[in-house]
């Protein structure tokens, strides 16, 4: 919830006493666009209780859905508001002229971001190239290169369907953020989130610096160019 730099399982537990093991998600990467078109696309359904996340996403799959089963509730949603705000990063980039290359270092860099602060938050399986075996379904445990994690931030950066991208891509341009929400005629959800990570990682203090470039640029006035001349500095 923006307003309260909280995640929904959090205010729903909150203002109704509901219980995280009854609480369920359901994530990418997966485009509308592309589902409608039958074009095959992966959800992740998420929940504390592996048989019954297995039961619910047993009743999506199809010739062109696969369903993943996912233990790690709570990083798979602070993941899937992380990938928004680099999404913004890399339309910005995109709109402010820079090329593939450095794109592609931008997004990676950006990575490294996000497993850093799930990390920190105490995430599980934040790892790449090792896998733990489950008794559901005899598959692995999903670990950093998984699609809900590196996969979602890989297609919201790059895909021309994301309005995060494309948002991101007209502040690059030039547009101030109100005209951009005009144009977009959609919501960017990684604005917002730019905000509410930054409060949230005053606690977590894992060290941001693309995703707190992207919010002083839509919070704080920074222009552009300047807040990506000082990220040209920091990527590695």
């Amino acid at each position: 919830m923006p307003e309260q730099n909280v995640l929904l399982n959090d205010y729903l537990h909150t203002q109704f006493g509901f219980p995280l093991k009854d609480y369920f998600a359901v994530l990418g990467p997966c485009h509308a666009e592309e589902v409608a078109a039958q074009k095959l696309s992966y959800l992740t359904f998420s929940g504390v209780e592996e048989e019954m996340v297995a039961e619910i996403a047993s009743h999506f799959n199809s010739p062109y859905i696969n369903t993943i089963v996912n233990t790690d509730i709570l990083g798979v949603q602070y993941a899937a508001v992380l990938k928004n705000i680099y999404a913004l990063g890399a339309g910005i980039a995109n709109g402010l002229g820079y090329g593939d290359n450095f794109q592609s270092v931008l997004i990676a860099n950006s990575g490294d971001e996000m497993a850093m602060f799930l990390r920190r938050f105490g995430a599980k399986h934040i790892v790449v190239g090792e896998h733990e075996t489950t008794d559901i379904r005899n598959t692995t445990y999903a670990n950093y290169a998984a699609s809900v994690y590196l996969g979602d931030l890989l297609v919201t950066c790059y895909s021309l369907y994301s309005r995060n991208r494309t948002f991101g891509s007209m502040i690059g341009k030039g547009y101030s953020v109100q005209v951009a929400k005009l144009e977009l005629k959609m919501e960017a959800e990684g604005y917002n989130a730019s905000k509410c990570i930054y409060n949230i990682n005053q606690k977590v203090k894992a060290n941001m610096p693309i995703a707190e470039t992207v919010y002083k640029i839509l919070w704080e006035d920074l222009s552009p160019a300047e807040g990506f001349e000082i990220i040209e500095n920091i990527l590695i």
